[in-house]
């Protein structure tokens, strides 16, 4: 072999190191984010997000092609991401632009405003989990039902534990509004976003009178009738809120509201 011959050699020899050195670091290396967030949109691997201010704060909304699929309360976006791979097992990514429709759409649920239904994310949950959520989102704006409602209305009255575990694991909570679901004493019960003062906090926000509901709660009252009607609902339905003091019947239970003649409402359905 000729010194040129050598020559050449060499240098392509240099070359190929040089590059198994580049290859090599390239294992340490990250990928702009913007461009990690690209490439999960474009291969729909993973959710975008968005932060989004509520009665409660700051939240983050995920969501992918098939809806909403998660709502969680975080310090940071980096806190967001961990949970939420944590409890759907997928990667999530920062939203380049919120998207304006759905920006909007979850801000006027949250207002109690009429809008078309949102869509939901909700793979992975079994279809009773499903059922449950999606009769805890028929709960009108500002008022609540008790576990055992929600059991009756999808056909499991017996079911009302199970129901309680399927709302505190509520993967899109304020949303899917679990915290107009309290216990069937009346008391609000517990709240994944913060506990009962959270869910207090989010149900004065949408006029409720928590501390009326407190009170009833502590007196064993559960039915509000209309002596001129007769008809019983639960206290929050708004046929019941239109009864003036003077007409208003006080029942603690199906029963007694039955046996003095009374029917229960067609719109809060109490029985």
């Amino acid at each position: 072999m000729n010194q040129e011959a050598m020559n050449q050699e060499g240098h392509l020899l240099a070359e190929a190191r040089r590059l198994v050195r580049e290859l090599q670091a390239l294992g340490g290396a990250q990928a702009p984010a913007r461009l990690r967030s690209r490439v999960l949109a474009e291969l729909q691997i993973g959710d975008a997000y968005f932060p989004l201010e509520t009665p409660l704060g700051q939240v983050y909304i995920a969501y992918s092609v098939h809806g909403i699929s998660a709502v969680l309360r975080a310090a940071t976006a980096e806190a967001f991401e961990s949970a939420f791979h944590a409890l759907l097992g997928r990667l999530c990514y920062p939203a380049e632009e919120p998207p304006v429709r759905l920006k909007r759409a979850v801000e006027r649920q949250l207002r109690g405003e009429r809008q078309p239904l949102l869509q939901f994310d909700l793979r992975g949950l079994s279809e009773f989990e499903r059922a449950v959520l999606l009769k805890a989102l028929e709960i009108p704006y500002g008022q609540i039902r008790p576990y055992a409602w929600v059991a009756r209305e999808i056909g499991r009255p017996k079911a009302v534990r199970a129901v309680g575990t399927a709302l505190a694991n509520n993967p899109v909570p304020l949303v899917i509004p679990c915290h107009r679901v309290v216990r069937s004493d009346g008391d609000l019960g517990n709240y994944g976003m913060g506990g009962t003062a959270a869910k207090r906090t989010i149900l004065a926000a949408e006029g409720l009178d928590t501390e009326q509901m407190e009170t009833l709660t502590r007196s064993g009252v559960r039915y509000f009738g209309s002596d001129t009607t007769r008809i019983f609902c639960f206290p929050t339905c708004r046929h019941a809120r239109r009864v003036t003091a003077g007409h208003m019947m006080r029942f603690h239970s199906e029963e007694e509201a039955v046996d003095a003649g009374y029917r229960p409402c067609k719109v809060c359905r109490p029985a």
